[in-house]
C-alpha cells in the first residue's frame, strides 16, 4: 500500500468501555441489612438521639451475601456510620478483606425528630396525616423536630466530597442508610428528593465522584441476594 492509499483509509472511532476519569473515586453505597422490627412496647435504643436497632436475622444473612459479592473486589477502605446496623452489615466483608471500618458521621441516616426510636415506621404503616404530607411534599422536616432537607443535603454532599478527595483514584465501600443513598443519587441527577426512595436492604449503588461532580454507575444492585431473580416487567 502506498502512502496516498494509506492516507485515504477511513478514520474509525469505536465505542469504548466506560472508564472513570483520572483521579475520580469510585464509591459503593451499600444499604445496611434489614433491621429489627419496631415495637411500641420496646423502642429502639438511641445513639445521639437516633434510633439504633440491630440487624434482624434476615439482615445478617444479607450482610453475608454482601461479603460474598465484594470479597474479591479491590477496596481501599470500608466506611460505616455511628449506627450499629451499618457496622454489623460491613462486618463480614471487613473480616474477609482484613480492613478496619472507619466511622463517617456525615453519612448517618436523616434525623427523624420526634419520630425516632421506631415511631417513624408506625406512623408510615398507619398512613398518618403527617406521613402523607411528608411523602407528598418530599420533605423530612414536616415531622416535628426532624432534620431539614437543606441540612441533610449539605452534610451528605460534604461527606461524599471529602471521601472522594481522600480516596482520589481509588474505590471504597460505604455502608450507610436508605435515606442517605436516595438523597445522594437525587442530588447527582437533580431529581426530586424522594425519587430514589427506597433502595433495598443489602443493595449496592455505585457513584463515581471527582471533587463535587458525580455520575451514577449503578443503583439498587441486588444480584447477590436471593430475591434477585428476574421478575416480569409487566
Amino acid at each position: 500500500m502506498d502512502e496516498r492509499e494509506a492516507r485515504d483509509d477511513p478514520v474509525e472511532y469505536r465505542q469504548e468501555r466506560y472508564k472513570p476519569p483520572d483521579g475520580a473515586a469510585e464509591i459503593l453505597l451499600i444499604r445496611h441489612g434489614a433491621s429489627e422490627p419496631a415495637r411500641p412496647d420496646r423502642p429502639f435504643p438511641l445513639v445521639d438521639g437516633q434510633g439504633d436497632p440491630a440487624l434482624a436475622p434476615e439482615g445478617r444473612h444479607q450482610a453475608e451475601r454482601v461479603g460474598d459479592r465484594l470479597a474479591e473486589e479491590r477496596l481501599d477502605a470500608i466506611y460505616v456510620t455511628p449506627l450499629r446496623r451499618t457496622a454489623q452489615t460491613a462486618a463480614p466483608l471487613a473480616r474477609r478483606l482484613g480492613l478496619e471500618p472507619r466511622v463517617e458521621r456525615g453519612l448517618r441516616e436523616v434525623y427523624l425528630g420526634e419520630w425516632e426510636g421506631g415511631l417513624f415506621r408506625k406512623k408510615v404503616a398507619e398512613n398518618d396525616p403527617v406521613a402523607q404530607r411528608m411523602f407528598a411534599e418530599e420533605r423530612w422536616d414536616v415531622i416535628p423536630g426532624a432534620e431539614s432537607n437543606e441540612a441533610f443535603v449539605a452534610r451528605i454532599d460534604e461527606a461524599l466530597t471529602r471521601l472522594a478527595e481522600t480516596h482520589a483514584g481509588g474505590r471504597i465501600a460505604v455502608f450507610t442508610h436508605g435515606g442517605v443513598i436516595a438523597q445522594a443519587l437525587a442530588s447527582v441527577t437533580g431529581a426530586r428528593p424522594f425519587a430514589f426512595m427506597t433502595p433495598d436492604n443489602g443493595s449496592i449503588s455505585r457513584l463515581v465522584r471527582l471533587g463535587a461532580l458525580s455520575s451514577i454507575r449503578g443503583f439498587n444492585d441486588v444480584a447477590h441476594l436471593e430475591r434477585s431473580a428476574p421478575a416480569p416487567l409487566t
